[in-house]
């Protein structure tokens, strides 16, 4: 039982770090977004060691919940073309 808190301790410490450095690495990709999108800004960024190129896309969704609602599809209907299947994950909170 002790090896299992010790891991859990360090799972807990482990997705710390990770949130502190995603928090970091988002911080960059913002202001290399921001830089690209004034007038001239250049879209590629060279470092020492890595390169950052800046992306801009279109994305298109499908409000599908509000479609079928227009399209008169029943609560009944969308169940029955409705799956489940079990997912497990790992919740860790720090004490």
């Amino acid at each position: 039982m002790n090896n299992v808190m010790t891991e859990v301790d360090v799972l807990g410490a482990t997705l710390a770090q990770i949130v502190l450095l995603t928090k970091k690495a988002d911080t960059i990709k913002d202001a290399l977004k921001d830089a690209a999108t004034l007038p001239g800004g250049e879209k590629v960024y060279e470092g020492a060691t890595f390169k950052a190129t800046v992306i801009s896309s279109d994305v298109k969704l499908v409000d599908y919940k509000k479609m079928l609602a227009d399209l008169g599809v029943s609560a009944e209907t969308v169940e029955k073309y409705t799956t489940t299947s079990a997912r497990f994950s790992v919740k860790t909170t720090s004490r």
